[in-house]
């Protein structure tokens, strides 16, 4: 059955690769993003190449506000979604007071406030329906407390707890909420991270995408991509908080004093 899906950060990278795969699984798309042109580009490309339809939605989703402008601009062209797929965000790496306020609540805004209100506004008529997917693009860093990445570690649990919370709400109602925990990723975002990371340990996008629908067709509520980063999350089972916390620490001001 052809369905709607809604994604967000769809310009580029992880979004991106979404979009192309629920695209050639023959689902329309809403694409979302700050860029009009990229989008523009990636939907007259995923229409021709699929033959599907995509609708274009500039928005920056770090305002205040912006989901509720999202939804509004969704009922006025009467579009509805039957997949979401929220995968913008954005971190920062370095001491913690070296950042603004602002730039530590934009943060939030998008890694938290944002994904929640758009999923509290769009999962009653997935529910009202019957069916309906909510990705939600959490992180490796979900399962640790990482020092001199304080706040995106702490928004990106968050997402791996709320996405853990609400699909065991709704899984009898014929809802699937999947948080996927990609670690180091082929994409702008680690491109752009002031942070030494050699390519090799690099994931591709497409592999991310892999996981996360092999995942949610077997009714996982997460999943981490890759193994070497499924086996670093079973080091909170084997190691003390403080001293986990403390190794991260070092690593993570290492990499952030060689960059």
């Amino acid at each position: 059955m052809k369905k709607t899906a809604l994604i967000t950060g769809a310009s580029s990278g992880l979004g991106k690769a979404y979009a192309y795969r629920l695209a050639s699984m023959g689902h329309n798309l809403i694409l979302v993003a700050r860029s009009t042109d990229k989008l523009e580009a990636l939907a007259n490309d995923l229409n021709n190449q699929f033959q599907i339809t995509s609708y274009v939605i500039p928005i920056d989703l770090s305002e205040a506000y912006a989901a509720k402008k999202l939804y509004h601009e969704l009922n006025e062209r009467s579009l509805h979604v039957d997949i979401l797929v929220n995968n913008a965000g954005v971190g920062a790496s370095g001491p913690f007071i070296d950042h603004t306020f602002e730039e530590n609540h934009r943060m939030v805004m998008l890694n938290i406030t944002t994904l929640m209100e758009l999923t509290h506004l769009l999962l009653p008529a997935m529910v009202k329906k019957g069916y309906g997917d909510v990705i939600n693009v959490a992180s490796l860093m979900s399962f640790f407390s990482s020092p001199y990445m304080s706040v995106y570690a702490a928004s990106k649990a968050f997402v791996l707890s709320f996405s853990e919370g609400i699909s065991r709400e709704y899984m009898s109602q014929g809802i699937r909420v999947i948080a996927i925990c990609p670690g180091t990723t082929d994409t702008n975002f680690f491109a752009q991270a002031p942070l030494d990371i050699k390519q090799r340990e690099f994931r591709t996008p497409e592999q991310v995408v892999d996981s996360t629908f092999r995942a949610l067709d077997r009714g996982k509520s997460h999943t981490v991509d890759g193994l070497s980063n499924t086996l670093l999350t079973l080091l909170p089972r084997l190691l003390p908080r403080k001293l986990l916390t403390a190794i991260f620490g070092t690593a993570m001001k290492k990499k952030t004093s060689q960059s």
